[in-house]
């Protein structure tokens, strides 16, 4: 399927560690050109020095005006914008009573605002060449987690966000997808400001539910999430992929 991805231009948001980065590399390992966008340029770099088809574009996406710089910059260069990953998020662990309105409004600014800005501003690129979004979201977009409900609220509207553009876009051929991972190897917790004991214990008990036993890698989900985006793809739009070795099954 791959092969159709040759020259294809795609936006990878967070694309500094973890998922973003396995999957700027997933994308230019299958012949695209990749604009890698993020906060940290050091992290940016570092994964561009893996391929020569990605280049970088340090930026906080939540800033007024940079979904529109991000687009223009992949188009500036590549003269197309063809598949968008919205996959830039922070989880935020907040029980009901420490619920504060400055981190659910910058949670949702990042999980929820700047994706949709995005595409937005991709979209005239997208109908033009019939081309592709893909949102990550999470096993807890569609199933509770008590002590960080605003984070799985935040993933449950990218999946009605993802599920409604595709229907407001079909006509014009734009497919819209969205991936939800399952607990996955990457820097989220402690980005999240978890101290080492209790990522480690949350981490135990995060495999102790895993049927399969044990946690997801970047590359795993990074594969997925290339072959939603591919255009061979043709018949696939609004679905929400769950892949989380079966913990949604519990």
């Amino acid at each position: 399927m791959t092969a159709s991805l040759q020259d294809q231009v795609v936006i990878v948001t967070g694309a500094g560690s973890g998922i973003g980065c396995a999957t700027a590399l997933a994308f230019a390992s299958a012949g695209a050109h990749v604009l890698a966008v993020g906060r940290r340029a050091e992290a940016l770099h570092r994964t561009a020095a893996q391929h020569p088809g990605i280049a970088v574009l340090p930026a906080d996406i939540t800033r007024a005006g940079a979904p529109q710089d991000v687009v223009d910059a992949a188009a500036g260069r590549w003269g197309r914008v063809d598949v968008l990953v919205n996959n830039a998020g922070a989880t935020a662990v907040m029980p009901l009573a420490e619920t504060d309105a400055q981190r659910v409004t910058d949670l949702l600014a990042l999980n929820v605002v700047a994706p949709s800005l995005l595409a937005k501003a991709a979209l005239p690129y997208l109908r033009a060449g019939r081309g592709t979004i893909v949102n990550i979201s999470s096993t807890f977009g569609h199933r509770p987690l008590p002590g960080a409900a605003h984070y799985a609220a935040s993933k449950a509207a990218l999946e009605q966000l993802t599920r409604s553009w595709a229907l407001e876009l079909a006509a014009d051929g734009v497919r819209v997808n969205a991936l939800a991972p399952g607990p996955t190897e990457s820097e989220a917790l402690t980005a999240a400001g978890l101290p080492d004991d209790v990522i480690d214990r949350l981490k135990q008990d995060e495999t102790a539910r895993i049927p399969l036993g044990r946690r997801g890698t970047p590359e795993e989900v990074a594969t997925w999430i290339v072959r939603l985006a591919d255009p061979a793809a043709t018949w696939l739009t609004g679905q929400v992929l769950t892949i989380d070795g079966g913990l949604e099954l519990g």
